[in-house]
Formats: structure tokens, sequence, C-alpha cells
């Protein structure tokens, strides 16, 4: 028996990102970053999915499926694109969005920064210097007073340790530094800036659900009996984890973060966002992964029990709802995505943790990143010349789970019988 029920009042969705999905090019640290040639197949971030033209298309679509909520970003560049110069066409924009999405009963949990910045502020300094808050501030106060009570959930700030450690320490995302004291400083500034747009957004709207998107990952030593081994798995755990946690949702600050404005502790979340997709088996400083394991078409290895572990390790901590920000798969030919999403939400429904929210990455295959265009991580496919949508078959199954509140034997033999995962001792599928 294949069968499992969601648990109540569990809500299924999906998430995407502005920069990966709106395309146009906005002087971003993204638009600049490719424009050097750091995106390994040379695709334009101006292209992406073209969503700021096609967002009355997507959202359409989304209500087809059936999903009742949805991550969405925004895009800072284009919403401020001079310092201290608001664009209040684009704000309109956001706000016509969000009120189609209420229109058609999909609740919106907008995310104000996810990985992007405008020029200016990097020009600055951006989140390296503790005096450049303020303009994230000042941006937050400006999009959720415009939003109003048309959206009540947000996250401030997406994978702040992704975005430190990428940018700042191994140097492989924009600005491309290599510094430890840069990655600690970096850190130590976006949790300053998560609590202070915490309680901006407080201020302005009360009842309003605020927290941030927490990449979380089990760290474990390839060897347990190697010191090194252990060294680094504890390195990892404490740095990428266990201080930012204790920084954005309580305020205070360890080793290696600095509370350069002497704030208070407090609690500063109303949910635990957590971004789940592997787990990291560790030699040394980079992740690594574990020999014969099933893994994606990026490497990642597949690991969905991984997601109860953080999740529990979360909510020991601090013993809220759980949304599930984002979790999904690189898949280029959609050959396992529904296996995935099957062993990820089931091991979330047999948890007897508060989970409430599974959003998907992604809605839309998007440029992703570094890898450009190459990397599918959508339920809808997209043909990036013609911008066509085409639901895959992965899609229909998330959307006939969410619609009958689990899976059914009937679900589970039309949308994942026969799927399988090849293991990183096996050839390479193909990607189309």
């Amino acid at each position: 028996m294949h069968e499992f029920k969601l648990k109540p009042g569990f809500k299924i969705g999906t998430a995407t990102a502005a920069t990966q999905t709106e395309g146009g090019d906005l002087g971003h640290s993204w638009n600049e970053w490719y424009k050097k040639g750091h995106i390994k197949d040379g695709a334009d971030p101006a292209r992406a999915d073209k969503h700021y033209d096609l967002w009355k298309e997507d959202t359409e679509l989304m209500k087809s499926l059936g999903f009742p909520v949805y991550r969405m970003g925004v895009e800072w560049a284009r919403i401020e694109p001079q310092k201290g110069i608001f664009n209040e066409d684009a704000i309109k924009h956001y706000t016509d969005e969000i009120k189609l999405l209420n229109s058609f009963g999909i609740k919106p949990l907008v995310t104000l920064h996810h990985f992007s910045n405008p020029g200016w502020f990097d020009a600055m300094g951006a989140f390296a210097k503790t005096e450049n808050i303020d303009y994230f501030l000042e941006f937050a106060k400006k999009i959720v007073s415009a939003f109003g009570k048309d959206a009540d959930e947000y996250c401030t700030i997406n994978e702040p340790n992704v975005y430190a450690s990428h940018g700042y320490f191994f140097g492989v995302w924009p600005p491309g530094e290599k510094s430890f004291s840069l990655f600690a400083d970096v850190l130590s500034n976006l949790a300053l800036a998560h609590i202070l747009t915490c309680e901006k957004i407080h201020e302005l709207f009360p009842e309003a659900k605020v927290g941030f998107a927490h990449h979380s990952r089990p760290y474990v030593p390839k060897n347990p009996l190697n010191p090194l081994h252990r060294f680094y798995a504890w390195l990892g755990r404490k740095t990428q984890l266990e201080s930012l946690e204790k920084a954005f949702y309580f305020g205070r600050f360890e080793w290696p973060l600095t509370n350069f404005l002497k704030l208070k502790p407090g609690q500063y979340s109303d949910f635990i966002g957590l971004n789940y997709y592997s787990r990291s088996v560790i030699t040394g400083p980079r992740d690594g992964v574990k020999e014969n394991v099933p893994v994606n078409d990026l490497g990642w290895e597949i690991y969905p029990q991984g997601l109860v572990e953080c999740a529990e390790k979360l909510h020991k901590l601090l013993p809220l709802p759980i949304y599930v920000t984002e979790n999904g798969t690189c898949d280029n030919s959609d050959a396992f995505r529904s296996l995935y999403l099957y062993e990820h939400l089931k091991a979330i429904s047999e948890s007897e943790l508060p989970f409430e929210r599974y959003y998907h990455w992604s809605f839309t295959d998007n440029w992703e990143w570094l890898e450009g265009e190459s990397a599918r991580f959508g339920i809808v496919h997209v043909d990036y010349e013609s911008q066509k949508r085409t639901v895959k078959n992965s899609g229909k199954f998330l959307s006939a789970v969410s619609a009958s509140g689990g899976v059914t034997d009937e679900i589970y033999n039309w949308y994942v019988k026969g799927q399988k995962y090849r293991t990183n001792r096996e050839p390479e599928q193909e990607s189309t």
C-alpha cells in the first residue's frame, strides 16, 4: 500500500524568485555577474521566464492546478532602481499580482530579499556594511505598506547562509569575495536586517506573520572516526546553522556572528521557514556527497528523511508551525520528480511535527543562478525560446495530491509507479 493522507489543514503550493523568473536587464547583482561571464551555460537572466510580462497567464495556470498557497518574491532593483527613488509602476505591478492571487483563492507568502541586490546597493558594500541595513528597511517598509492587508505573510530574507557563504567566502556568487570575516559580517548584518524588518512589519501590521527561509541540511562526517571530518561537520553546523538560528530567531549572537547594533534578544519569527534539498557528507570545508546514493541531475543526494531531521531540530529550538518554504529537485527529464515529491510529502505526513505548508521549488523552470537555464526544477516546463508553458507529469501529480488531501493507490500507480533514481555510481541520465 502506498497511500497516505496529508495532515489536517496542510496546504501545498509552489515557490519562485523574482530574479529567476521575471526577466529584465535591471542592473542588479546577477545581471552584472552574468555580464562578467560567470554563468555556466551563458544564459542571460534578462530572459528567464518573462514572468513580469506573463504574470497573469502564470497565475491563471497556478489557479487551474488548484494550489491554495504561493511563495513569491519581489525584485528590489525594479522597485528602487536608484537609491531613494521608487518605481511606483513596479509597485503597482506587484500589488496587482497580489490582488489577483487573492481573487483566485491563492494566499501569497512574500519574500523581500532573494539573493539579488540593486547595483547601487552593491556599490555601497551591500550587507557587508551595517549602515546599509537602513536602505533595506526603507525598501521593506515601502513594499509592505503598499501591499497592506492584501499580503500578511512575509519571508524577510531567503537563505542568508547561502547568500553569505557563496558570495563572501567561496566567492562563486556576486560579489565574488573570499573572506571568512566578510562572510561573518554579512551574516551578522543579515540577521540584524531580519530582526529590524520583522519589528517594522509587526509595527505596521501586528497580525502579520513574519519569518525567513532558512536553508538547513544535515552535516555528517563522512568517516565518524576521522577527527578532521568531525571538526568540519561541527564547523558547518555551527557557522551555517546553529549560530545563524540563534541570531535570526532570538537575537542572540554567538561566534562567528556579532550584534553590531546591540539589539535586544527576543523572538523574531512567527513560523519556521525551512528550505530543504539534501544533506552534506563532510570531509573538509566544502559540501560532499556520500557514494552510491540516489542523486539528482546536479549530483545532490536525494535524502527525504533529512527534511524531518532538520525540522525536528528547528522545532525543538523554536516550537512554532513549520512551513517548508522550499523543497524540490533538479530533474531535467521529469523522470523521478514525482517519486521525489511522494517520498518527501510522505515523510512530512508521517511526522508528528506541526507542518502546515509545503512550497515546492519551483512552479516553473527558471534561471537557476550559476546553472543558468540548464537546471530544471519546475513542475511546469518552460520553453525559453517560445516561453510556452507545459505542465509536467510531476505538476499533475502534485495537483492531484493537493486536491485529494493525500496519495491514493490510484494516484501513486498513475504518476509514481515505475519511477526510480539513479545513483552517483551509475552513468548520468541524458538531460533534455
